[in-house]
């Protein structure tokens, strides 16, 4: 319940920013048609892409609520992080066509009018920090809001640049100042836009989240009193703010497998905040016939030796419980891992 209060939350926000950004969008446009304004129009256009971005936000926001069914197990989570693809996509193509038509008027620059042009900066920076604030009031750990705030600061800093370069025509007649404010406002919405697909992109790899180093981690869960080793350790993100582990986990013969994986998934909500976690517990006798499905282990296997620790590679499991017994206690030389 209390993560469907903060997406309504979230989407109260997302509404309120979007109104904004709708209104002067409306407001550039009849200004435009009333002065006979191209550029006014234009920056209308611009706008267009923050309120397409607002929407597409408030959209991925409600399917993200939805629960698992059917074919989608983990429901659909992940349209947050899809929401956030798609509008650092938006920036860098944006980008591009700046940095293009600012290349274009560098060479050959048209008449600018810069009184118009500081006026317009001044209302649309108070108007985009507005929208600013009330869309930084949702979620920031959600690349859906993420990616909204990624167009919304980027126009704060394109309305200052906009405004230094209309001072600038204004005060010197210098008219190529407008296109190398385009350049410096298309360099931000590269960095801006790359940074959110490169976060979308590590949830569809299923990378470890930030903060998280896995090896860290396996190491740490095989020091769990009673653990033997831990291997096929998987830790991955499910959307912007859910993580999910899972482990094979072979426990010493004189310890309770529930236990010891009750103290296991405890630490790792108490210390890494992962909640969906899920660990396959056996005591290592048991494995007789599982010694070559084992041997086949997905990364590095975490053992607890005398010295907290040590972990082999996953060509160096035992093929038979006769070696197995040897898991409980320190490696046997050269199966140390190097540092």
């Amino acid at each position: 319940m209390d993560g469907h209060r903060h997406g309504a939350g979230d989407r109260r926000w997302l509404l309120a920013a979007l109104s904004v950004i709708v209104a002067f969008m409306v407001a550039q446009v009849v200004a435009g048609l009333l002065a006979h304004s191209l550029a006014l129009v234009a920056d209308a256009g611009h706008m267009l892409t923050d309120a397409a971005a607002l929407l597409l936000a408030v959209v991925a926001s409600r399917l993200a609520e939805r629960p698992a069914q059917g074919a989608y197990t983990y429901g659909l989570a992940r349209v947050d992080a899809l929401s956030g693809q798609a509008n650092g996509i938006t920036l860098l193509l944006l980008a591009v066509w700046f940095a293009v038509e600012a290349v274009r008027r560098l060479i050959d620059p048209p008449d600018v009018h810069g009184g118009l042009v500081a006026v317009v900066a001044v209302v649309g920076l108070l108007v985009n920090l507005l929208a600013t604030w009330l869309a930084g009031r949702a979620d920031r750990a959600s690349l859906n809001v993420r990616g909204v705030l990624g167009h919304l600061i980027t126009d704060v800093w394109a309305f200052a640049a906009t405004l230094a370069a209309g001072l600038v025509v204004v005060w010197t007649g210098w008219s190529r100042a407008d296109p190398l404010a385009s350049l410096v406002i298309a360099a931000l919405m590269a960095w801006t836009g790359a940074r959110l697909v490169r976060a979308a992109g590590r949830v569809f790899l299923e990378a470890a989240p930030h903060g998280t180093n896995p090896e860290a981690l396996g190491a740490e869960l095989a020091a769990v009193d009673g653990v033997a080793v831990v291997n096929d350790l998987h830790v991955w993100t499910l959307g912007s703010s859910a993580t999910a582990m899972s482990a094979h986990v072979l426990v010493r013969p004189a310890f309770d497998c529930h236990a010891v994986a009750e103290a296991m998934r405890s630490r790792l909500s108490d210390g890494h905040g992962i909640e969906h976690v899920t660990l396959q517990v056996d005591h290592f006798e048991q494995q007789v016939h599982a010694a070559d499905s084992c041997a086949d282990s997905h990364g590095a296997v975490f053992s607890a030796g005398e010295d907290a620790g040590p972990a082999y590679p996953a060509d160096a499991l035992p093929a038979s419980v006769g070696d197995a017994a040897a898991w409980g206690g320190p490696p046997p030389p050269g199966r140390r891992r190097s540092p």
